[in-house]
């Protein structure tokens, strides 16, 4: 029995309050939710029920016809209680989604502007994609505070991704193979001077060298260009702060050159940015407007010096509002030259994108893969690419949702 009403209290929460009265008559009579879930239903009815009041404007009290008239408005301290109960009540993944349809459904984002009200928000990545949104109308008081929640969100990323990319690169270009030439200049002096300790002269104090041990001199530096051509459409949000974040990554890699692009209508080269601070260059995005992936493909072509040597990754959704025709010939050129070419049609933990489909199997008849994919999945391909596997073999082994 016990079971049964644990059953009917869940659906009671899930169905609001217009079904008390229908699953009253499965219960065994009076009220099917006790105080704590009372507190869960009055957080949820904030953002679910069919109301237009202001924030909680008459509490958890009954309006007209006995309905609590809950919603979302200006009342900074009322707000801060409700994302306080939610995140109490909630598991984390839950307050996300909660966050989010707050955001939608009841105006929550004017209430971003308040620095009481935003440092209680959970930070992820779809409240850092509003805040992208946003940036403009963001008040100097909240700044401070909305650059802490983005920075959060930026170092729990680079966290999780940075050894395994880091690994990736390292492992894929191999800096310590050794070259039987000898060069005084690519000279691997901890190399030999290890692999010697055990020719050490007492006498003379010193380590005479039965071996020396070389760089290959062929490797430069930057033995790898690598290009994030980065879509940043309202639709891209997650990708974007992903790929932002990634981007940093791959700068500061100093096997790599590393070049980040933004594109709607316009090109705009935030490679420097990028660089020094991840989270200044995603303030400097605006998420929204149009489409030209032609035109940044075009801007991109000039950091290519040496096409066996390039990764090029173009993260879009592939609709295109400029010239669809001249973006596919482009890029098929480009593959062709000998450059890796990924088109990732998302970049998130979210399922399956929304992409052209018809540009995307154009692309996958050049060699070049287009495919939804997960963060965790990209150090995996970016190795494969730089050791010059089958990059579609790679997609669908990594399980990625290949067009």
């Amino acid at each position: 029995m016990m079971e049964r009403q644990e059953q009917i209290k869940r659906w009671r929460l899930i169905l609001g309050e217009s079904a008390e009265e229908k699953l009253s008559s499965y219960g065994e009579g009076g009220s099917l939710l006790d105080d704590e879930a009372r507190l869960m239903d009055e957080a949820l009815a904030a953002i679910y029920d069919g109301t237009s009041g202001g924030a909680f404007d008459s509490g958890s009290g009954s309006g007209s016809g006995g309905r609590r008239k809950a919603g979302l408005g200006a009342s900074s301290p009322k707000l801060a209680k409700w994302l306080a109960d939610i995140r109490t009540f909630f598991p984390p993944d839950a307050v996300s989604v909660i966050q989010a349809d707050a955001i939608e459904r009841k105006g929550l984002k004017q209430l971003l502007f308040e620095p009481e009200t935003l440092g209680q928000i959970k930070p992820d990545v779809r409240m850092v994609a509003t805040l992208m949104a946003l940036r403009g109308k963001i008040p100097e008081k909240t700044k401070d505070t909305a650059r802490q929640l983005v920075k959060a969100v930026v170092d729990e990323i680079a966290k999780k991704l940075e050894n395994d990319i880091r690994r990736a690169v390292t492992g894929a270009l191999n800096r310590r193979r050794h070259s039987p030439l000898p060069s005084f200049a690519s000279t691997d002096w901890k190399t030999t001077i290890r692999k010697n300790m055990k020719h050490y002269d007492i006498e003379r104090k010193r380590i005479i060298p039965e071996r020396f041990y070389f760089f290959d001199r062929a490797r430069r530096s930057k033995e790898w260009t690598v290009i994030l051509d980065i879509d940043q459409s309202g639709s891209m949000a997650d990708s974007v702060i992903y790929a932002s974040v990634i981007g940093s990554i791959f700068a500061s890699l100093p096997s790599l050159d590393t070049h980040v692009v933004a594109f709607d209508t316009e090109v705009v080269d935030l490679s420097e940015q990028c660089a020094n601070d991840p989270v200044d260059m995603l303030f400097g995005i605006q998420l929204g407007g149009g489409t030209d992936i032609n035109k940044s493909v075009a801007y991109c072509e000039q950091f290519i010096m040496d096409p066996k040597k390039t990764l090029f990754i173009l993260i879009s959704d592939l609709y295109e509002g400029g010239n669809q025709a001249a973006l596919i010939r482009r890029m098929g050129e480009m593959k062709q030259a000998g450059v890796q070419v990924l088109c990732l049609l998302a970049l998130s933990d979210q399922g399956a994108p929304s992409y052209d489909d018809n540009v995307a199997k154009k692309l996958a008849q050049f060699g070049i893969p287009c495919f939804g994919c997960t963060p965790e999945l990209l150090p995996e391909l970016i190795e494969g690419a730089l050791k010059g596997l089958d990059l579609q073999a790679l997609a669908a082994h990594a399980g990625a949702a290949k067009a």
